[in-house]
């Protein structure tokens, strides 16, 4: 393995700052919840720790110090193992909740296969067009046709769950990647229309989604407040912050009126408690995050490096984007989680494991 130098450690202490947010933000949103629901205030909070944050410090660790010339190696058989697992979800190993067939049970470990797709379908992408003699970048039967085909039998997979707003960062970082290669403008509008006339074909053909994507564009809200419900909620614990919020843990809203505080709305839950100071920070420490893993992939000394840090702070950026974006009502809501902030095992351990990745490839700048 090649010897590295010192890691990008203004990006290591965001990872740290948003991590540990997270959790004291996590330990005031579900207190109520887990309360009543089991009868522990910590509940929520200790089962992130055991199955969030002590599997994504153990993925961080081995991505970091794993040199990342070698995900080059086994990139392909990555996504072919998580390939495997999102055909699983549709048998008897993957169970439903709330409708949505998303996630696998192996004994009592239970995870969603779509959020190692921001891992290993980024990665695979990086690898495979980083090669630029290929000639890949450019050509429409070597590059082009099977992108297209790729994305489009995993995208099949994903919106079968459903697992919409996952597909969507997925694809999106996806195609930041293929354009951060070479890709031609031509092939570019060509792939962004296809994707838009796709999307707009199963909102249509799926009428919950129709619903969500109608229910945002009404502006008289008392013609349909229940189906606006979340959206108002979430927005009224963002203006009743202020300047500096009620105080930590004081929130009025995140278990009488807020749906989902630990999860799709926990932003609303920030805002209202640390108000607007509180939301600006953590803003600020995003963005920061973001600045750092551009940076790192500017200065990555081979292709490869470039487009997987290209891929990975992308797809982040743009979750965190959807998720505030959707509960400040910018964005139609979609129910994604914050990153690094709301509840999930999964996603947490996912997140820690990328930002290992950019960690090591700032280590061979």
């Amino acid at each position: 393995m090649k010897k590295g130098h010192n890691p990008d450690y203004i990006f290591i202490s965001c990872i740290i700052i948003l991590a540990v947010f997270g959790l004291v933000i996590l330990s005031s949103a579900s207190s109520d919840t887990g309360k009543i629901k089991f009868n522990d205030t910590y509940y929520y909070l200790k089962h992130q720790i055991i199955y969030g944050l002590s599997l994504g410090i153990v993925g961080f660790l081995i991505a970091s110090n794993f040199y990342y010339q070698n995900w080059k190696k086994i990139a392909v058989y990555a996504l072919l193992i998580n390939i495997v697992f999102l055909l699983l979800v549709f048998t008897p190993l993957g169970f439903a909740h709330r409708g949505a067939s998303r996630w696998l049970s192996i004994g009592s470990f239970s995870f969603q296969p779509a959020e190692f797709l921001k891992t290993t379908f980024i990665i695979y992408l990086a690898a495979w067009l980083s090669n630029r003699k290929s000639g890949r970048q450019k050509s429409f039967l070597k590059g082009f046709v099977p992108f297209i085909a790729i994305s489009g039998f995993i995208g099949a997979l994903v919106l079968f769950q459903p697992a919409t707003t996952i597909l969507i960062i997925v694809m999106v970082s996806a195609l930041i990647v293929y354009f951060a290669s070479g890709l031609k403008m031509s092939h570019l509008f060509l792939i962004a229309l296809l994707g838009i006339l796709a999307l707009v074909f199963v909102i249509y053909a799926t009428p919950y989604r129709y619903e969500r994507i109608k229910n945002f564009f009404i502006e008289d809200e008392a013609k349909d407040a229940t189906s606006r419900y979340q959206i108002n909620r979430a927005q009224e614990a963002i203006g009743s912050g202020g300047l500096f919020g009620v105080g930590f843990g004081k929130s009025t809203t995140k278990f009488k009126y807020l749906p989902e505080p630990i999860g799709d709305s926990i932003f609303a839950v920030v805002a209202e408690e640390l108000g607007f100071a509180g939301s600006l920070f953590l803003i600020s420490v995003f963005i920061l995050f973001f600045i750092r893993g551009i940076l790192i992939a500017k200065k990555a000394s081979d292709q490869f490096g470039k487009l997987a840090v290209t891929g990975l702070v992308s797809a982040i950026a743009i979750q965190t984007f959807i998720h505030i974006g959707a509960v400040s009502g910018l964005v139609p809501l979609t129910g994604v989680p914050l990153p690094f902030i709301s509840y999930g095992g999964t996603a947490l351990a996912v997140f820690l494991t990328m930002s290992g990745i950019i960690v090591n490839i700032s280590k061979h700048t």
